[in-house]
């Protein structure tokens, strides 16, 4: 290829990967659902954009390596174990222990005759489909948007899939190439298997100890920790990689397992550069695996594909989850959704086009239809899930109710009578405070309060709420409110807003620190307070009817139920079927 060629299937790869996410999120569906079709078209309309063309198949097996190494090492960032307790931890290890044993199982019953593939060909398929993955499941509940629990559950065993389904499919995949080269007994294989892991686990000891030193010791910023974190993944995987091929996998999944779970590290929730680095290397991994994948490669596994799918679809998963829930106190609703989302997502793609490489290369039969079978699994699954995952659900009855769920932080008798004006209004009211005074004004109001430890994991950086879709702060403390606006920022799936301070405030942080600032500058915290306690109170009417005289307007609800607050940076008009939460004198409202 010319270095014209070259740069022009660079450009599309890239154009490809990133148009095709931005499309998929106006559009609400997952970015699987449009960037293996144009994968798939673009390879096979043009020559230039095939990776193995442009970078030769070693090199491009290598890069795909690397990139699944960091995409894992993301995924153990995510594998908080403190944060999974009780019932869902009991759901979520059996859900994976029998996932992984009856998808495996069953694939590998199933592809010799379907595929016309070697059982041990059939056993690295197996392993490869257990995975699913957060990146294709969480845009799939964030449109569905299931009960709190059912959403914890799948994300939690879509997160904890990934690793696993590396781990094994490196041991089958050293298995494989070690029974081709030498034919001895199951004591020679699994020792093998104990190197192989033994090498993960030193590179993964290495890396967890040179990200203390350079995240901890050293203490770098934002920008100089994450390069340091990619290139200790990097490095680290390539050179257990080079010791012992795959084991690079082992490692960086360890590592980040590692860094999320051992005390003092404090490794943020959102880590934007990251994010944004995972994002493009799984856009460009799926356009360009897609695209080697032929139209001549598919037809001989297109039907045999689509009786795996409906099996996987229709008898495996609905049976794990069966067995998973038994007597797990679950509502039947919420044990069949779970039971129907199982879709395959990025890693089954990038560990198929991994492994498939290394057999193919070492000669062995049948390796050829891995890469095939995978695309089908993960285009059928998807398809499936993201059709009628939404429909399903508000059958089941688990989606949940259509609106803001605010998170109201304070305790003063105001905050307590705006939460209870708010809750009249139709939202779903949560709050919380740090006096017992306060939070015994709370209960007396019959507003749920938040548990105790609530507040100190919304601002832990390592944590992050959900349900939540809206935060206010309105402590006594304008500091207080300031400086946890902007933590918790990054910890909740929606905006954060703060009572503001007073004009002359002598505060720390509180006049210096951004942030929209609710019900603008003339409504500030204490002439809230001072005017509640000279008799003003909190009105809920239909944005309708004529506004009283001498009251303010606070909030607008929408038809719908979402909340949107009055700030200083926005004025909200009200439309027919919302209402309106006022503040003004009792007299003139009521």
């Amino acid at each position: 290829m010319t270095d014209d060629d070259t740069l022009l299937g660079m450009a599309l790869i890239v154009a490809l990967a990133v148009g095709s996410q931005i499309v998929a999120s106006k559009l609400r569906v997952p970015a699987l659902v449009l960037l293996l079709p144009a994968g798939f078209a673009a390879g096979a309309l043009m020559d230039a954009i095939h990776p193995d063309k442009l970078l030769g198949t070693p090199d491009f097996t290598a890069l795909v390596s690397l990139a699944v190494a960091v995409i894992l090492y993301d995924a153990g960032l995510g594998l908080n174990l403190r944060n999974l307790t009780g019932h869902t931890r009991w759901i979520v290890g059996r859900l994976l222990l029998l996932g992984v044993l009856l998808t495996s199982l069953v694939t590998t019953a199933l592809a010799p005759a379907l595929f016309d593939m070697p059982l041990r060909v059939a056993a690295m398929l197996g392993v490869i489909l257990i995975v699913s993955g957060p990146t294709v499941v969480g845009p799939l509940l964030e449109y569905v948007r299931p009960t709190d629990k059912v959403r914890r559950i799948l994300i939690w065993e879509g997160t904890l899939t990934d690793p696993i389904g590396g781990i094994l499919g490196a041991l089958t995949f050293h298995a494989i190439a070690t029974t081709q080269r030498v034919e001895i007994g199951w004591g020679y294989q699994l020792g093998q298997f104990g190197i192989s892991m033994a090498v993960g686990l030193v590179g993964g000891a290495v890396g967890t100890a040179l990200l203390w030193l350079t995240l901890r010791t050293l203490r770098l910023g934002e920008t100089l920790g994450t390069l340091a974190q990619l290139a200790t993944v990097v490095t680290v995987s390539a050179a257990c990689d080079i010791a012992r091929d795959d084991t690079g996998l082992i490692a960086a999944i360890v590592t980040g397992l590692a860094v999320t779970n051992i005390r003092g590290f404090d490794m943020p929730a959102r880590r934007p550069f990251f994010e944004t680095l995972i994002q493009l290397i799984i856009g460009l991994l799926f356009v360009s695996i897609s695209s080697t994948v032929t139209p001549e490669s598919l037809v001989p596994v297109l039907l045999p594909a689509f009786a795996l799918i409906a099996v996987l679809v229709l008898v495996v998963r609905p049976l794990v989850a069966f067995a998973a829930t038994s007597r797990s106190g679950l509502p039947r609703g919420e044990r069949a959704f779970i039971g129907w989302m199982a879709p395959r997502g990025i890693v089954a793609a990038a560990t198929a086009s991994a492994f498939a490489a290394g057999l193919v290369q070492r000669g062995v039969d049948g390796a050829s239809k891995i890469i095939p079978v995978t695309f089908l699994v993960i285009v059928g699954t998807v398809l499936v899930y993201s059709l009628t995952a939404a429909p399903v659900a508000r059958r089941l009855g688990v989606v949940q109710p259509v609106g803001t769920r605010l998170l109201l932080v304070g305790g003063q008798p105001w905050v307590v009578d705006m939460g209870r004006a708010l809750r009249s209004a139709g939202l779903d009211v949560m709050m919380w405070a740090g006096a017992e005074e306060e939070r015994e004004r709370i209960r007396d109001a019959g507003i749920e309060l938040a548990k105790g430890d609530l507040l100190a994991t919304a601002t832990n950086p390592g944590a992050r709420l959900e349900g939540v879709t809206a935060v206010f702060l309105a402590t006594e403390d304008d500091d207080f409110n300031a400086l946890a606006s902007v933590v918790v920022q990054g910890n909740v799936e929606g905006p954060v807003y703060r009572v503001g301070p007073p004009h002359e405030s002598h505060g720390v942080v509180a006049p210096y620190t951004g942030g929209d600032i609710l019900f603008g500058r003339s409504l500030v915290r204490h002439v809230l307070a001072a005017r509640y306690e000279q008799g003003a109170r909190f009105l809920v009417q239909p944005a309708s009817a004529p506004l009283p005289p001498d009251h303010d307007t606070l909030f607008v609800v929408r038809a719908n139920r979402w909340l949107e607050p009055v700030t200083e940076k926005q004025r909200i008009t009200p439309q027919e079927g919302d209402s309106v939460v006022l503040l003004g004198s009792v007299l003139s409202g009521r």
